[in-house]
């Protein structure tokens, strides 16, 4: 059965399927028994037919495990939500922060018209990265 999309001012898509996926780990018996560790086969299995489907060449199909790759991260969250770990949203709220600081080509005043200064601009964000994290966890 199809879940049709939310009607407009209803929310997105995304939201609407978070909250099926809330729904359902408080309803389901097999869902609420899941750890982040039970589930590594999932992610890795849906990770692999993802790529599985690009090299197909099938947008259908891409599509279709996409959904099911996003059901994972959905899943996690979820679980985390439950235990006062992190949200959705924080996911959210930390990729978007990560592609700003990895982007500064698009997000800010750093200029790069190739691939090549992309790169380089990418992987000195990631490099200050590893730094700050480094500094703060000790």
């Amino acid at each position: 059965m199809t879940t049709p999309a939310p009607r407009p001012g209803e929310g997105s898509s995304l939201e609407a399927f978070a909250d099926q996926m809330r729904r359902l780990q408080r309803e389901c018996p097999w869902k609420r028994e899941q750890t982040h560790t039970s589930l590594i086969p999932y992610v890795r299995e849906e990770a692999e037919e993802v790529v599985e489907a690009i090299e197909s060449g099938d947008p259908a199909a891409l599509c279709d495990e996409l959904g099911d790759l996003l059901l994972q991260v959905v899943i996690h969250a979820v679980i985390a939500e439950e235990a006062g770990q992190f949200t959705l949203d924080d996911v959210a709220r930390g990729v978007i922060a990560k592609m700003e600081r990895r982007n500064p080509h698009v997000f800010g005043d750093a200029v790069a018209t190739t691939v090549d200064e992309v790169m380089v601009l990418y992987d000195a964000a990631k490099a200050a990265e590893r730094t700050t994290e480094k500094t703060t966890d000790g």
